[in-house]
């Protein structure tokens, strides 16, 4: 018997209980109101990661309006309405899980996170246990895919790492500096595929250096990276550790050049000037400034509703819910086995680019850079 219907034995009726005996034990089906399919959303929007839980947030909203607006999912002979519940999980793992009983609670029926990987490796069990869809917008470390259930519509930590190397080896660097977070199994993932694929391509890296979660000061860092002959520096790190580093870079002198991850995405609101990010190159799955059709009524819409336009977070999150759109209604049931099962049998046309998906839950899809110019994002 399914935990949320054990939920419901306490307080409904007895009949009420004959009748959802009925429907069959271990699934999914919604209790209250078959036409509604709930989505349980789960990132940062408070904390230092905020800024990415808050765009994916408003990214799946304006999703969810627009499927609902156009008469919801056709779910076998039903037409379902999408709601959403987005909660705060602060990118912190013990905080996940309060986050996740909590949309569990609410009776969600598929989880959109979580937004960030440690969070989303916190709660890839207790989502398995329960048998429900979780597909993380941006959780890329190569974990949160383990199970079955799991899926993730961003790149790997490895292959963001292997990519971001092939570029720089393009580029003809070949005296490497790196500075990542020890205490995040994102930034480390990516570090470690870096460098090894660096290696493979006949680079050197001439500096490693680490740091804590929450540190402000990077100077030691910086200063050891000075002393080499870096001809560039790979951050794979998110926005706010990279607005440190290249400040407190500039701070001291230095001019090399910045290669990121795609955890850069929103580093210009954090910099007071621009200009210490100048030239620097990341990876991102979204551009707001391309002039497709779908990406520029996206926009549109993103800066009509939270006057701010869209990064590449806000992007995934709406193509998220499109994506889980698209399993419910290839399933015809709102059953999470049948939704599960359907992942791997659909393709969506997204504002982040054509995606499916292999069993094992990554995405077949492409990556594209975007350049730091003149103070403005610009696809490289």
């Amino acid at each position: 018997m399914s935990r949320r219907l054990k939920r419901v034995i306490n307080v409904v009726s007895i009949m009420g209980l004959i009748m959802a005996s009925m429907t069959g034990c271990g699934t999914k089906e919604t209790s209250n109101n078959s036409n509604t399919f709930k989505i349980g959303g789960l990132g940062p929007l408070t904390g230092s990661a905020a800024s990415y839980g808050n765009s994916v947030k408003n990214g799946a909203e304006i999703a969810v309006e627009e499927i609902n607006a156009d008469g919801g999912v056709k779910v076998g002979d039903k037409q379902v309405t999408l709601e959403l519940k987005f909660e705060d999980d602060e990118a912190s793992p013990d905080i996940a899980l309060t986050a996740y009983n909590a949309v569990m609670d609410w009776g969600a029926q598929s989880i959109l996170g979580c937004v960030t990987s440690d969070a989303c490796l916190a709660i890839k069990e207790s989502t398995y246990k329960d048998g429900v869809l979780m597909l993380t917008p941006s959780g890329s470390a190569s974990g949160c895919t383990e199970y079955d259930n799991g899926f993730r519509l961003c790149f790997t930590d490895p292959l963001q790492g292997v990519t971001m190397a092939d570029l720089a080896n393009e580029l003809g660097y070949q005296k490497i500096a790196v500075i990542y977070n020890n205490s995040s199994d994102y930034s480390t993932g990516i570090m470690e595929a870096f460098k090894e694929e660096a290696e493979k391509n006949g680079a050197e890296i001439v500096a490693c250096e680490a740091f804590a979660e929450g540190a402000n000061d990077f100077n030691t860092q910086l200063t050891k990276i000075k002393g080499t002959d870096a001809q560039v520096i790979f951050v794979p790190a998110y926005y706010g550790d990279a607005s440190y580093i290249t400040t407190q870079a500039a701070e001291l002198g230095m001019t090399l050049p910045y290669l990121g991850s795609d955890g850069w995405d929103g580093v210009l609101a954090q910099l007071t000037d621009p200009s210490v990010a100048e030239g620097a190159i990341f990876l991102s799955p979204f551009f707001a400034a391309d002039e497709e059709e779908s990406v520029s009524s996206f926009v549109q819409k993103y800066e009509e509703k939270f006057s701010q336009t869209p990064d590449q977070f806000a992007a995934d999150g709406y193509d998220s819910v499109y994506v889980i759109a698209a399993a419910l209604g290839k399933a015809g049931t709102t059953d999470s086995a049948s939704i599960i099962n359907a992942m791997t049998e659909i393709t969506v046309d997204g504002i982040t680019g054509s995606v499916s998906f292999t069993k094992e839950g990554e995405p077949n899809k492409g990556a594209r850079f975007i350049e730091i110019k003149d103070g403005a994002y610009v696809a490289r």
